[in-house]
């Protein structure tokens, strides 16, 4: 897996469930406690462009199927 960032840090999390580092290229991460599964580097510009997309997806799917 390489270099880890300073992944266990807790300056590099934000309300201990945001991970935030800019030094750290990778879009997806493991969480602190790893069994909870992956979360996006909030550092990353991608990183909300993607969240965005999983929220208005579903969204745009829903009202193109009650108007159509």
């Amino acid at each position: 897996m390489g270099e880890d960032f300073q992944h266990d840090n807790p300056e590099n999390w934000k309300w201990g469930m945001f991970y935030f580092n800019k030094n750290d290229s990778r879009l997806v991460v493991r969480k602190l406690h790893q069994t909870l599964g992956w979360t996006f580097n909030f550092a990353h510009p991608i990183s909300y462009v993607v969240l965005i997309l999983i929220i208005l997806i579903p969204v745009l799917y829903t009202i193109f199927i009650k108007y159509v």
